[in-house]
């Protein structure tokens, strides 16, 4: 396999100049924005439009970002749903404190999300957790998320195990250990790519009940 070269690498680049923001053409509510942005990226029919890279920084310091699905948006935040005891559940629970990020290069777009996380209640995650496909909800029960197995052979076991015991359930109950999560922002910012790497960038930050808008050099 051919190796890669610093070369090449500093010599990829793309110039940027679909479309622009500005700050006076923005809504009051970077939620109006944001819902903007993904219908058009949905309607662009772009791979996972809903992804996400979530970043936790747990006890120990070190920051860790991994791609989630973006599972539900409304006036309060961003939701997801994973394994509690995962890594990510572990950090979340040491420090409330997340980053979201979105990419849709195909539009020349970014969305950073700065906020905190709060559990959603048991109801909604329930209510999800049974809407999956069943071999979604099966795979929930058997993985052990994040932690150390032998090989793939613990887990094809497992999910034997688990299909055997709910053969005949219909619906599955939600596993204890999963659910749903809200990150509540407290800053959003919209990236445009713009030519000459002077890109737009608008940033909102939220001001007690209300979003103060600003523009940041690129």
């Amino acid at each position: 396999m051919r190796k890669v070269t610093t070369e090449e690498l500093q010599k990829l680049r793309q110039e940027y100049q679909a479309e622009t923001l500005d700050k006076a053409d923005v809504p009051s509510d970077p939620f109006v924005l944001f819902d903007h942005w993904i219908s058009e990226a949905l309607n662009a029919e772009l791979p996972e439009p809903n992804a996400m890279t979530l970043s936790t920084c747990g006890s120990d310091g070190w920051p860790a970002g991994r791609v989630v699905l973006l599972k539900g948006v409304d006036k309060k935040g961003f939701c997801f749903y994973t394994n509690y005891q995962s890594d990510k559940g572990q950090e979340i629970e040491e420090n409330a404190k997340v980053s979201l990020n979105f990419v849709w290069l195909e539009l020349q777009r970014q969305v950073r999300i700065q906020g905190v996380v709060e559990k959603l209640s048991e109801a909604v995650s329930t209510e999800y957790f049974q809407s999956r496909p069943r071999g979604s909800q099966l795979g929930a029960w058997a993985s052990p998320q994040s932690r150390s197995i032998e090989d793939r052979s613990a887990l094809e076991e497992k999910l034997t195990e688990v299909t055997q015991r709910f053969k005949d359930v219909d619906p599955i109950p939600r596993p204890p250990h999963w659910g749903g999560y809200v990150v509540i922002p407290h800053a959003i910012e919209f990236w445009q790519g713009r030519q000459s790497r002077l890109h737009d960038r608008i940033r909102f930050s939220r001001k007690s009940n209300n979003w103060e808008v600003g523009r940041l050099a690129p």
